[in-house]
């Protein structure tokens, strides 16, 4: 009986189990589909967003589960929507409050999308199961609304966004989320908000707070809480505002779970501060750019457990302590640019957890430590702009087989490896600017098949390219050989660079044609070489339709021949370079295309016939220079009406004729005129004060425009330049190009008077009217240039006093005024008598640097013919004898240096011709006013 009932127990049990299991499979076998409530809620959402195609293409009405969409996430059972990952779908439009039916979410993610500044929702503080929102960088705007309070399940905020898009008035709203651990704010302006710190203390569970670009102050008004309850704060990130540590001393310094501290780019000058040792949990510490000028104190090199240190672009001093060996945990460091030197430390090779280390831009000097070799997790290493010197070998490079990045440059170090040495690494990056490589092409560089960027410039290569250099260049980004001694020809085959590239192979030897190009190439300098030829087949060559080329440099070589009219595919071109050439012929109307052109340079060609009309289409011109060379004609007006943005205008030694047209004066960023060495006539525009940016006297804090290209390391400065006659000596400028304010008007037959409104240009540094045929006196109110460095008003027809406002400018250097018909006593000052007497030969006047004292009257003396008695009786007329004597005397003394001296003669016979050169100008003149008069009188 018993037995019985153990058997129909045993099969009830199986049957209840099998009825189990069936049921669990047909369970998982049937299908969780989401809530048909919450399909419509996310298709309405998708309705009122602008999507790209195909990015949400899943979302539809169809049958498909919106569990199955792309983006969402549903619970496994209920199949309720929990989350929505929709970061950097490129995506904007508005918020649907549809959102509000998805009940149970519990996670939304926007970020990374552009709301076309937008407010943020309010409706989203009405979503209370919310656990995570990240709205950043999504292109929101204005006030964050105080709703977002609401969501007191929150634990994760994030509002960052681009710089101040975002603001608050108050972060009392902060209070409502007590469960809050994350919170970032980064770059919303909470500048009103002058007790943030009182109300993120209310926060008891923050372990990641992130504020920077906050506009956050340095004071921070009472109550100041007395206890500040961060006790789990993990990560502080407070950089990029304007704090001191008189406002965040006393409550930093005591966070002693801190893991992560950023307060980079804050105004803490003075020593880093000693209570930052009491932050023994730090792992990341990041106090670049904070204005510290003391040196690296040595309890910071105790900090083992330390794996991120930057201290980069302060003013720390001293040496590097051999104490940095300590730092062994540490996996990157950047002490760049500062003021340390002495000696890297050999110590550096016990970091052998370090991928990253910068000492970059400071003082140290030495030799390298062959311990660097040690560093066998090492990928990053720059140790460029020092003064280290010495020999580098193959040992300095022994482990370093994961090195990736090599940034060395503007040191003295000298590379020695075997002919046959392989780098234990595989480059994507090397800059070894002005080291010493030898006479040799480096073979080793055949190995690096990885390389992107390479910098070899000024290393002492006196050699060809080898053919397998170039097979490389298709994987260049950047390439950089300028400035050494490399000869040969370019490869016939075009050269097919990696996209968007630059090409810096100037100041060399190379020879032959120019090479063809990729349309890839985005900055080419083939400048300062001994290439020859035609320029037709380089722009003309159909390797693509059009060109990405930005940048063209093919200045200074022994090109030939007429500039082809190919330029309709180089619509990208920004700067062009054709100086110092042999071009010859027109400027070709397919230039007239280049729409974004912002610099041309045709100095030094021989270049003819007008200007072209259509050149007033390149409406961005920021330097046009076509001096040296033989355009005539007058000066098209269209230049001051097209051609406003324009800062240099060098027009000089051409043959321009005409007047100075007003519509220059237009010009008002203009900051070089030089109009020199022409036949221009007629008078100086009195206009010439609507030159603003020349008026301004503070240029040195708006440098105007440089065109840049960014190298590896950052280093590369302008390349924009230009060759200017100052103080009468001729000097190229770049670096410094934007702060030069000068006229030049010299050399040309400028009649009249030089107008007052000059003085009005109080940013000029240099004036020069010399040789011109100018009259009247010298403005009175000259002393108003107070920038004014060089003034020539030599060789012209100047009368009058020198005004005696001219002994006010005191950063006066050079002055010369020279053969005019000035008179009277030369007005003293500092300045003025410290200058050379010949600024002043020439003229009738007196007083210091000249010897003649104005208080001497002289009087013309009476000749009279004396007759005396010789000897034997006769009479000799000492007058005849005297003018025989003078003669033979005067005419050694005039023409004897001429025989003799070569550099004279010429001088002389330059006088003459420009004396005659005057005269035709005189006689221009007249006549074109006689004409002008008649013209009037018969109304043609």
């Amino acid at each position: 009986m018993m037995m019985k009932k153990r058997e129909g127990s045993l099969f009830r049990t199986v049957i209840a189990v099998t009825l189990t299991l069936l049921l669990c499979f047909l369970i998982a076998d049937s299908e969780i589909r989401c809530i048909e409530s919450e399909r419509r809620a996310l298709l309405n959402f998708k309705q009122d967003l602008d999507v790209p195609s195909d990015w949400l293409a899943s979302w539809t009405a169809s049958d498909v589960d919106c569990c199955d969409w792309v983006g969402v996430v549903c619970h496994n059972h209920t199949g309720h929507v929990l989350q929505l990952h929709l970061a950097s779908f490129m995506f904007g439009g508005e918020i649907n409050p549809s959102l509000l039916d998805l009940k149970h979410l519990i996670y939304l993610d926007l970020s990374g999308n552009y709301f076309n500044h937008t407010p943020i929702p309010k409706f989203l503080g009405s979503m209370g199961s919310l656990r995570y929102l990240n709205l950043s960088n999504a292109g929101f705007g204005g006030l964050i609304p105080h709703q977002l309070g609401n969501l007191s399940n929150l634990q994760y905020l994030d509002l960052e966004c681009d710089y101040y898009d975002l603001h608050v008035k108050n972060l009392q709203w902060l209070s409502g989320l007590p469960l809050l651990q994350h919170l970032d704010l980064s770059s919303a302006n909470l500048s009103q908000a002058s007790d943030w710190l009182q109300e993120i203390n209310k926060l008891p569970s923050l372990s990641e707070l992130r504020l920077s670009s906050c506009a956050l102050s340095g004071f921070i008004p009472p109550p100041i809480p007395s206890s500040i309850n961060f006790s789990s704060l993990t990560t502080l990130d407070l950089s990029s505002n304007s704090l001191d540590f008189n406002s965040i001393l006393f409550w930093v310094f005591g966070l002693q779970n801190l893991v992560s501290l950023d307060l980079s780019e804050n105004l803490f000058p003075g020593p880093i501060p000693v209570h930052l040792q009491n932050l023994t949990s730090l792992r990341h510490l990041d106090l670049s750019l904070t204005f510290f000028d003391s040196s690296i104190p040595n309890w910071l090199y105790s900090f083992s457990h330390l794996e991120f240190l930057n201290l980069g672009y302060n003013n720390l001093q001293g040496r590097i302590s051999s104490a940095i060996g300590n730092l062994t945990s540490a996996i990157s460091i950047d002490l760049s640019s500062n003021e340390l030197e002495g000696n890297v430390p050999r110590s550096i090779g016990n970091l052998s957890s370090l991928r990253s280390l910068d000492l970059g831009h400071n003082q140290i000097n030495g030799t390298l430590p062959q311990s660097f070799g040690q560093l066998s997790k090492l990928e990053s290493l720059n140790i460029g702009f020092n003064m280290l010197e010495g020999v580098v070998s193959e040992v300095h490079f022994a482990k370093l087989m994961r090195l990736k990045k090599l940034f060395a440059s503007h040191n003295r170090l000298t590379l020695k490896v075997s002919d046959n040495w392989t780098p234990p690494f595989q480059l994507n990056t090397l800059v070894l600017r002005s080291w010493n490589l030898g006479s040799k092409f480096p073979s080793w560089l055949y190995s690096q098949k990885q390389l992107l960027s390479l910098d070899i410039s000024n290393t002492g290569i006196i050699d060809a390219v080898p053919p397998w250099f170039w097979n490389l260049s298709s994987q260049f980004d950047y390439l950089n050989i300028s400035h050494n001694q490399i000869y040969g020809e370019f490869p016939h085959i075009p050269l097919i660079l990696s996209y968007l590239s630059t090409i810096d192979v100037s100041s060399n030897n190379f020879t032959g044609p120019l090479p063809c190009i990729s349309s890839n190439v985005t900055f080419l300098d083939l400048s300062n070489n001994l290439l020859s030829g035609s320029i037709s087949h380089f722009l003309c060559y159909k390797i693509n339709d059009s060109q990405s080329m930005e940048f063209l440099n093919l200045g200074n070589n022994l090109l030939s021949g007429k500039i082809s009219n190919c330029w309709m595919k180089w619509q990208s071109l920004i700067l062009l370079n054709l100086e110092n050439n042999n071009f010859t012929g027109k400027i070709p109307a397919s230039i007239g295309s280049l729409i974004n052109l912002q610099s041309l340079h045709m100095y030094n060609n021989k270049l003819s016939g007008k200007l072209l009309s259509l050149l007033k289409n390149c409406t961005d011109l920021v330097t046009f220079d076509i001096g040296k060379n033989e355009f005539d004609g007058s000066i098209p007006k269209w230049i001051g009406h097209r051609l406003s943005s324009l800062k240099i205008l060098s027009l000089r030694s051409n043959n321009f004729c005409g007047q100075i047209p007003d519509e220059l004066c237009a010009l008002a960023s203009l900051q070089i005129l030089d109009l020199s060495h022409n036949k221009l006539f007629g008078s100086i525009p009195k206009c010439v004060n609507n030159f603003i940016t020349m008026a301004r006297n503070n240029n040195s804090i708006s440098p105007f425009y440089f065109f840049y290209v960014v190298s590896p390391d950052y280093s590369d400065g302008p390349f924009e330049s230009e060759l200017l006659v100052i103080k009468g000596n001729s000097l190229e400028y770049s670096t410094t190009l934007g702060l030069v304010n000068i006229i030049d008007l010299s050399n040309n037959n400028l009649s009249g008077e030089i107008p007052k409104e000059v003085a009005s240009l109080q940013g000029l540094q240099s004036l020069n009217l010399s040789f011109n045929i100018l009259t009247g006196r010298i403005p009175e109110n000259i002393g108003d240039m107070r920038s004014i460095e060089s003034i020539d008003f030599s060789i012209n027809q100047l009368s009058g006093q020198i005004p005696q406002s001219m002994s006010s400018l005191t950063f006066l250097s050079h002055l010369n005024l020279s053969n005019n018909n000035l008179i009277g006593r030369i007005p003293s000052s500092t300045q003025l008598q410290s200058l050379s007497a010949s600024s002043f030969f020439g003229n009738k006047l007196c007083g210091p640097p000249l010897t003649e004292n104005c208080t001497i009257n002289y009087v013309k003396p009476n000749i009279e013919n004396k007759r005396s008695k010789g000897f034997g009786g006769h009479m000799v007329d000492w007058f005849f004898v005297s003018m025989a004597l003078g003669f033979v005397v005067g005419f050694w003394v005039v023409l004897g240096p001429l025989l003799w001296n070569k550099q004279w003669r010429i001088l002389y016979f330059q006088f003459l011709d420009h004396l005659g050169y005057k005269l035709s100008g005189v006689v221009a003149q007249i006549w074109y006013s006689i004409v002008s008069k008649c013209c009037k009188i018969l109304n043609i």
